[in-house]
């Protein structure tokens, strides 16, 4: 029984995989070293894609939302996750060493402009990427978006998505003595960081298989339990950055920063029960920006791989790609 049975209803919309024809690390400061690499037409449109996370990494998957054809597609993974080294460290690695990582790749292969292509930790960043470097982002595409403030996390953290799962809630929380359940983030992150790996371990695939098991609209609540070291790297990146709340200067800055950005045009997909980051912010996004597209889609989640999600993707990429 295929263990993912979404992507196989969602592969129908996307474009046939291809193989990248560049893949490079690059070296970005302070020890690390990041994979990235590029597929599709060298002289095509420029579209970079932002994983989610933090440290969730890029997948081959990710290449095929784009007409191979019409664009030059990069991708890499950030600092700490997937093939980037050092794996799973946090050291020097903030919002804003991840926002001079997307500049230097731009600078490094000669581009003037390109689009940003982000979901989930993805769009945080193509949306404070933008709005430090208006100048280079041609258009935005954003899917399940997150703003990187206090209540997505308390949201998410403190008992809110838990109403609807709680079983799966019960699961999370359980690993937590009851006094240290006022701050479940800060409770993780004790754990993540306490230098005994099997614990480390352990507690990074509690930490992913709380938000894997809530991604998806089919979801029964369970969660494929992945490998242990990707875990641990996934967690303690994602950790690292909400217990430092995005390492943004105040809670709402994004919203607060749109003005920067009102004239470049783009795209926001958003699954209607998404239970990880709830439409509201989506919503809250569109409001702020005259430019911005909301497409809400009716039955989807979270997932990159919903059927729903993909097509509008893919759509959104193919309409774009057909103006030039």
């Amino acid at each position: 029984m295929d263990k993912f049975p979404d992507q196989k209803r969602a592969v129908q919309y996307l474009y046939p995989p291809i193989d990248p024809f560049d893949q490079r690390m690059l070296a970005v400061g302070q020890g690390h070293q990041v994979y990235m690499e590029q597929c599709g037409n060298p002289d095509g449109i420029p579209v970079i894609v932002l994983h989610g996370g933090p440290g969730g990494g890029c997948s081959p998957s990710m290449r095929r939302y784009f007409d191979p054809a019409i664009y030059r597609i990069i991708l890499f993974d950030q600092r700490g996750c997937g093939r980037s080294r050092p794996h799973a460290s946090v050291k020097d690695n903030t919002t804003w060493h991840l926002v001079a990582d997307i500049e230097m790749i731009r600078r490094e292969l000669g581009i003037e402009q390109w689009i940003v292509f982000g979901g989930s930790w993805g769009a945080t960043l193509s949306l404070i990427y933008a709005q430090t470097h208006p100048e280079a982002v041609r258009n935005l595409v954003l899917r399940g978006v997150f703003l990187m403030t206090q209540a997505e996390l308390d949201w998410f953290y403190g008992g809110g998505a838990g109403k609807f799962w709680p079983e799966v809630w019960a699961r999370f929380t359980s690993l937590i003595p009851e006094d240290e359940h006022d701050d479940l983030i800060k409770a993780y992150h004790r754990r993540l960081f306490s230098g005994d790996i099997p614990m480390e371990q352990r507690y990074g695939r509690a930490w992913a298989a709380w938000e894997n098991a809530l991604a998806s609209i089919h979801s029964s609540g369970g969660s494929h339990e992945g490998p242990a070291e990707y875990a641990r790297a996934f967690s303690r990146l994602e950790n690292h950055y909400f217990t430092n709340a995005g390492f943004l200067e105040f809670d709402g800055q994004i919203l607060a920063h749109m003005p920067r950005i009102s004239h470049i045009p783009g795209v926001i997909v958003q699954g209607r029960y998404d239970m990880i980051c709830p439409p509201s912010s989506a919503y809250a996004l569109s409001e702020n920006w005259l430019q911005g597209e909301l497409k809400m889609v009716r039955n989807a989640g979270h997932a990159l791989s919903e059927p729903g999600i993909s097509a509008e993707l893919v759509r959104a990429m193919d309409r774009i790609g057909a103006q030039g």
